[in-house]
């Protein structure tokens, strides 16, 4: 625990005025507030204003983040929910590859409890959580003191729950087995809700265990059921009602997480709060949420689409640099980017990704020179200023969550339609699905994949289903390493090309499945020590 305090204790609130100026413009007037030296949780309770400051403050650390935490602000990585979140998302899954050492230890499943990405996972969304947590108490002192109002400070306390929620589920879906494992029953994470501000909250956090998955679910849900209730439809802005949580990103999540706990009427409850119920013209009456008409439009206009429900917003001096921009990782260097990671063959070789499909003709880009002959992801192409946003929930996610829920419910109609909504805009029409499919939940599986690449769901997906006999991969898939590809380069991808990878797959039981926790929080915690996961 000591290590998650460094930078939580007394500076939770500790704002960089460069920063969240560029990122948020209610950062503006900052500099009448006191020094950035003592500026803590008392003062930023003091005023309308400097929550609002303090609600900044949690989204600065969700999209910037530290590499090696007490080291200052210059080593800020995009950890948890910046670029490191897409690219860990990625790479511990088969659809895209590794090119360079950068995400070795990820790729190839040879994480310890001291590597870098893991443990800076686990720390900093334990720093997110922490954040939150001193906004939800703050607030609530605030307003029993009558310093603000309840309809003014319960819109925050929604936002630092729904922060809370989506760090959780982050760590839950890297470092737990699960729900479908036993029903919930295996070890979770600690769900955290104190304030740390002292040495007497750190050890009332430190008395709180892993318990189980399913109880670590039932307090996210209940954590985004008060988010919804508390939270507004919409912003003053498009970019703000983007970039901070809304009633319908609560909504959303909760799709995601019912269908983590394969709570299919669940899912289809919260998915028709947002317009999934129709047989066509699929929209939200909640957030105004609609698909764009072109796949590329939430990605090229990422601060004012209609599809986008939740992004962490980035800017040219707040995204933890070159290493915190997904544009630079995911880039080729022929556009600029560092040829870190490029798209696997064995996505963009399968055959059920066309080639008319828009995904592959407009946000993939074939390089044709240098060490990296390869196809990359061009979903983000700020290259050089490196302010492209990182979607974290999409209206398109929504449909397909829906979607899913509804081909495990037997109506497979409703399945198709909300396939077909995504599907069809980016396929051209002889490649459209004219009747239903022999599978309509493969369909959907595939779809998902080509969908959401590059955007960090694909372990998300790996996990759930990891037990699933049919659609699941048994584990930690097998993956390409780049010397299977670079030698041929771009003669390696096209349609009927078959790679098989050389990097084996990795069974489910086997311990890697499972990050370890962190040494650190190992070291300092002896509730966890105890609690590590097997094989570590």
């Amino acid at each position: 625990m000591k290590n998650i305090l460094k930078f939580n204790y007394k500076s939770a609130f500790a704002i960089s005025s460069l920063a969240c100026a560029l990122i948020f413009s209610s950062c503006e007037k900052y500099t009448e507030l006191a020094p950035l030296s003592s500026l803590d949780e008392n003062t930023a309770f003091t005023s309308a204003q400097n929550i609002e400051l303090a609600i900044n403050g949690v989204y600065w650390q969700a999209a910037v983040g530290y590499y090696d935490p007490g080291t200052g602000l210059t080593t800020g990585r995009g950890y948890p929910f910046g670029g490191a979140s897409l690219e860990q998302g990625e790479m511990r899954g088969e659809d895209m590859m590794n090119l360079q050492a950068f995400f070795q230890f990820t790729y190839e499943s040879t994480y310890t409890a001291a590597s870098a990405n893991n443990v800076n996972m686990w720390e900093q969304l334990y720093s997110l959580i922490n954040q939150s947590n001193v906004v939800i108490e703050g607030v609530k002192k605030a307003i029993d003191a009558g310093i603000v109002t309840a309809e003014v400070g319960n819109p925050f306390i929604g936002e630092a729950l729904f922060m809370r929620a989506l760090s959780h589920h982050e760590l839950l879906i890297n470092f737990a087995r699960p729900f479908a494992d036993n029903n919930g029953s295996n070890p979770g994470v600690p769900y955290r809700t104190i304030a740390i501000v002292d040495g007497a909250t750190a050890e009332a956090a430190m008395g709180v265990g892993r318990g189980t998955v399913a109880e670590a679910y039932t307090s996210l849900l209940k954590d985004l059921d008060e988010a919804e209730l508390n939270l507004p439809n919409t912003r003053s802005s498009k970019d703000l009602a983007i970039s901070r949580a809304t009633k319908g990103a609560a909504i959303a999540l909760k799709t995601r997480v019912k269908l983590h706990q394969q709570d299919y009427d669940g899912v289809i409850t919260e998915a028709n709060k947002m317009g999934t119920g129709a047989s066509s013209d699929y929209n939200s009456s909640i957030g105004g949420y609609k698909l764009e008409a072109n796949p590329s439009t939430p990605f090229t206009s990422y601060k004012n689409n209609q599809e986008s429900i939740f992004s962490v917003a980035q800017s040219a001096s707040a995204n933890a640099g070159v290493n915190g921009a997904v544009a630079n990782m995911f880039g080729p260097s022929e556009l600029n980017g560092r040829d870190l990671v490029g798209t696997s063959p064995l996505l963009y070789n399968a055959t059920f990704w066309k080639d008319t499909d828009l995904r592959k003709t407009d946000l993939q880009y074939r390089q044709s020179t240098g060490n990296y002959k390869v196809v990359f992801n061009k979903k983000y192409t700020r290259y050089g200023l490196n302010d492209d946003w990182n979607p974290m929930i999409r209206y398109a996610e929504v449909l397909l969550n829906a979607a899913e829920a509804y081909a495990y419910k037997g109506n497979n109609a409703q399945a198709l339609n909300l396939l077909n909504a995504v599907r069809n805009r980016s396929v051209s029409v002889a490649d459209r699905f004219t009747s239903e499919p022999a599978d309509i939940k493969l369909a959907i599986y595939q779809e998902r994949r080509i969908e959401f690449t590059g955007e960090g769901r694909r372990w998300g997906d790996i996990h759930r289903l990891a037990l699933n006999s049919k659609y699941g991969t048994a584990g930690i898939p097998a993956k390409v390493m780049v010397s299977q590809v670079s030698g041929g380069g771009l003669a390696n991808y096209g349609s009927g090309i078959v790679i098989n990878p050389s990097i084996l797959a990795i069974p489910y039981a086997n311990k890697e499945f499972l990050w370890p926790l962190p040494t650190s929080e190992i070291n300092s915690n002896p509730l966890l020590r105890d609690q590590q996961n097997p094989g570590y």
